[in-house]
C-alpha cells in the first residue's frame, strides 16, 4: 500500500472530519480512498472509457397513466439480456416505484435508462452506473463475472 499526506487548512479538514463522521468512516484514508473511486469511475464514464457496467434505474410512475405499466413493461422484455432484475413498490394509490438492476454495455443501458425515462408518466428516474469489468466465468456454465474496476 502506497501512503501519501495531504496538507488541509483548519476550517476545511473540520468540514471533512463533520462530514465523514456523519457518513460513518472510522477514518480519513476510508473516505478519501472512497472519494478516489468515485473520481475515478465518473472519469472514466465521462470519457466513455467504461465499457461495461452494472447498474441501478429507479424512478416513479403514475400507475394511472394510459398503458404506462404495460409499456414498461414491454420495454424491460426487449432489453432482456440487460435487466436483471426488477422491483415494483405502492407508494400511494397513484405512484409506483420500480428499480430495475442492470448490466451489460454502458451505452445500452444509458439508452434503455433514457428510453424509460422518457415514457410519459414518468418521474423521478435516476441511473446509478458502476463500471465493471468482464471476464468470462471459467467455469462449467456459460456466465460471465462483473468486477469493480477500482
Amino acid at each position: 500500500m502506497e501512503r501519501f499526506t495531504i496538507s488541509l487548512d483548519d476550517q476545511l479538514a473540520r468540514a471533512f472530519d463533520d462530514l465523514i463522521r456523519r457518513r460513518g468512516y472510522g477514518n480519513r484514508s476510508e473516505a478519501v480512498r472512497d472519494m478516489i473511486r468515485r473520481e475515478l469511475e465518473q472519469d472514466r464514464l465521462a470519457r466513455d472509457e467504461a465499457p461495461h457496467c452494472v447498474a441501478g434505474l429507479s424512478y416513479v410512475y403514475d400507475h394511472h397513466e394510459r398503458q404506462l405499466a404495460e409499456r414498461l413493461t414491454d420495454i424491460q422484455h426487449h432489453a432482456h439480456d440487460l435487466v436483471v432484475s426488477s422491483m415494483h413498490v405502492h407508494l400511494d394509490h397513484d405512484n409506483c416505484l420500480e428499480t430495475l438492476i442492470l448490466r451489460g454495455h454502458t451505452t445500452e443501458v444509458r439508452a434503455l435508462a433514457d428510453q424509460m425515462a422518457a415514457e410519459r408518466g414518468v418521474r423521478h428516474a435516476q441511473l446509478n452506473l458502476v463500471p465493471v469489468d468482464v471476464e468470462a466465468a471459467g467455469h462449467r456454465h456459460h456466465h460471465t463475472h462483473s468486477r469493480p474496476k477500482t
